[in-house]
């Protein structure tokens, strides 16, 4: 369980800024929602766990932040006009938005069911889409902002077995880059930029795949996989969310439609 530390809003680095995070309830995002609480913003966080999703927003008020949680399919797009709504009724601004939601659903490219390819397309691209389209307004309106999109390594490079995953990873990276440019181009003041996450310890694991394992077992082997990472580290949540943090501050100013790769050498 992720222990929130204490705010200072004051002298913060987000400080004064409002945050949507979406699949804020565990792994990358509940990390994302930590630091950027930690460091003086309101967050927003959004996920389909009720149960998770609230106690993450209770851990963050308790250590004197500013959140709150929202049910949210990120496929729907009432439902993210709901987010969106619900977020200026109490804040009246929108300053950073971290697309996180996403799955991985594994296997064989021949093998795959159409069904399965549409629900992982839907949520880990189209749910990005929904949120550049809806949070590009607002943070505009607002004065500008940071937009980080939750790509993978996976988004940079192939592999076997994932190809579906790669497609939508890799969707994110180079919608990430043109709606930068579209930002940009009209002046708006929104910067939008991609993390590439390597293997890092988060539930997603638990999900990859699950009709290839036996009953129980259903979970990557990630000690063996860290060993092909260079360094021999497997990644945390933590190493992701201070890569958000950077571009969501205004330490990256002069970013925009770039990715940031952490991965601990994984494509070097």
């Amino acid at each position: 369980m992720i222990q929130s530390q204490g705010v200072d809003k004051a002298v913060g680095r987000v400080s004064g800024k409002v945050a949507i995070v979406t699949g804020g309830a565990s792994g990358i995002g509940l990390s994302c929602a930590h630091r950027l609480a930690a460091e003086g913003a309101a967050v927003v966080v959004t996920d389909i766990e009720v149960g998770a999703g609230s106690e993450a927003v209770a851990a963050i008020n308790a250590a004197g932040g500013d959140a709150l949680f929202i049910k949210h399919d990120v496929t729907s797009e009432p439902a993210w006009q709901d987010v969106l709504a619900a977020t200026m009724e109490k804040y009246a601004r929108l300053d950073i938005l971290v697309n996180n939601a996403g799955i991985g659903i594994g296997g064989s490219i021949v093998d795959m069911a159409l069904a399965d390819w549409q629900r992982q397309q839907a949520i880990n691209l189209d749910g990005v889409f929904l949120g550049l389209k809806h949070s590009i307004p607002a943070i505009r309106d607002s004065g500008g902002g940071s937009i980080i999109n939750i790509s993978s390594v996976a988004g940079m490079k192939g592999a076997a077995n994932l190809a579906a995953y790669n497609a939508t990873k890799g969707g994110v990276r180079l919608l990430t880059k043109g709606v930068a440019l579209e930002c940009a181009q009209n002046r708006w003041g929104v910067r939008v930029n991609s993390v590439h996450p390597g293997i890092i310890n988060t539930p997603i694991w638990d999900k990859v795949n699950p009709d290839f394992y036996e009953d129980g077992q259903n979970r990557v082997d990630l000690d063996a996989m860290a060993e092909s990472v260079p360094n021999g580290i497997l990644g945390q949540p933590d190493d992701v969310a201070n890569g958000v943090l950077f571009l969501a501050s205004d330490e990256s100013s002069y970013m925009t439609g770039t990715e940031m790769i952490i991965d601990g050498g994984l494509c070097a």
